[in-house]
């Protein structure tokens, strides 16, 4: 097996690690988990999470990786001690790193699909129903979401391919920087809105009556998740980059850091969001839909929305393709040292199992449609994203 190759500043290491844990949960979760649980509210449980939880765990999972200079399953096999089963976790975290990649590489494919029409005016002179209806088409397409994911995949898989600091670090670094200067923006752009004191209000101020009609138990327990979602804790994605770092670097420190810049994200994304949704008078929970439908729409109705738009998508593209670079490179590596093939062939490989795994997120949609998949939300999508979020991310982060 060929010899790991090192990350070449620190600097690389914290966007790396940022890359991973911020995503779409930062903009597409974090907003309307917020929306629905009590605005302020549920932002002091999540922090409450982060501080108790979130970076505890993130500092283990960096020291697994440290003390073993290895991918996770192999990590698990070094550190042990000899009889026990703490490696059977790390298969569990590798099928956890699958799992989600086969629902999120397909919404990566969305954001990237969703530049492209903006960015070329498809939006331009559709009413709402007409915009609501090109989200609906793209769900009723297969060949137009495969093909998104597709790219997605061999983007990803292509940058993994060339090498820790040649590719991964490289090309973490620009998205990274262009992803929070393009956040910054938006938001500065949002302040001046009409609506943005009311969407802040709802937003950063504590409502405990909008809290108790969801549900308090409820709203802790999506906090809770939200920590490990966002972080991506508990399916060993963090512990390969504490294979990356040296040991005169503070782990905690460096899980603060880490912490303080995905929390920024997911808070700056509201601060996006929530003013935007106040001024033309659109419902904050929608979910999905929300990016999808409603934002487009509201991009429709301001001044240089076409530019707008794009940046935001673009921003989004970058958030999604950060943690699908970082999984990947864990996912290749754990092919690397498992089967002793070298950083090509494991690329290779995974680059046709992840496509072909992720093809029954596409299909869900269309063509594989199930009411017995109502019970998670109503698609494959939602049963993997229900298995990751609420089950090998929370329990995982436990071992």
């Amino acid at each position: 097996m060929q010899e790991r190759e090192q990350l070449k500043s620190r600097l690389g290491f914290l966007l790396i690690s940022a890359g991973c844990a911020i995503g779409i949960g930062n903009v597409w979760k974090f907003p309307y988990m917020t929306g629905q649980g009590g605005g302020g509210m549920f932002v002091l449980f999540y922090i409450l999470f982060l501080l108790v939880l979130g970076i505890p765990i993130m500092t283990m999972e960096f020291a697994v990786g440290r003390a073993s200079r290895k991918s996770p399953v192999q990590a698990y096999y070094q550190l042990e001690k000899p009889g026990t089963k703490w490696h059977i976790h790390g298969y569990v975290a590798l099928i956890g790193n699958y799992l989600l990649m086969m629902f999120y590489t397909t919404v990566s494919g969305w954001m990237l699909y969703y530049f492209y029409l903006t960015a070329t005016g498809k939006f331009v002179g559709l009413d709402a129903d007409g915009v609501g209806n090109v989200f609906n088409e793209m769900l009723s397409q297969p060949g137009i979401m495969a093909l998104c994911m597709i790219i997605v995949v061999a983007v990803g898989i292509f940058i993994c391919s060339i090498g820790v600091q040649s590719g991964l670090e490289k090309v973490s670094k620009f998205m990274m920087v262009a992803l929070l200067i393009i956040m910054i923006v938006l938001a500065v752009n949002s302040f001046f809105m009409s609506g943005a004191k009311e969407g802040l209000k709802f937003f950063l101020v504590p409502d405990v009556a909008r809290m108790k009609s969801v549900g308090v138990g409820k709203t802790i327990v999506l906090a809770m998740n939200q920590a490990f979602f966002t972080l991506s804790l508990g399916i060993g994605a963090m512990a390969i980059f504490g294979s990356y770092i040296g040991k005169e670097r503070s782990l905690l420190g460096e899980s603060i850091n880490i912490a303080f810049l995905d929390t920024f994200v997911a808070i700056t994304s509201g601060l996006i969001i929530f003013p935007a949704c106040f001024t033309f008078g659109v419902d904050q929970t929608q979910g999905p839909s929300l990016i999808f439908i409603t934002l487009p729409n509201i991009f429709n109705h301001i001044p240089l929305g076409r530019l707008w738009g794009s940046l935001f998508f673009v921003f989004m593209s970058f958030a999604a393709f950060s943690t699908v670079l970082a999984v990947f490179e864990n996912i290749i590596c754990c092919g690397m040292e498992l089967k002793n093939w070298s950083r090509k062939k494991s690329s290779f490989v995974n680059f046709i199992a992840i496509t072909l795994l992720s093809l029954p997120c596409v299909l869900g949609y269309n063509l594989w449609q199930w009411d017995g998949f109502k019970v998670f939300g109503g698609t494959v999508l939602d049963l993997e994203d229900f298995l990751v979020s609420n089950l090998l991310l929370p329990l995982g982060s436990l071992v």
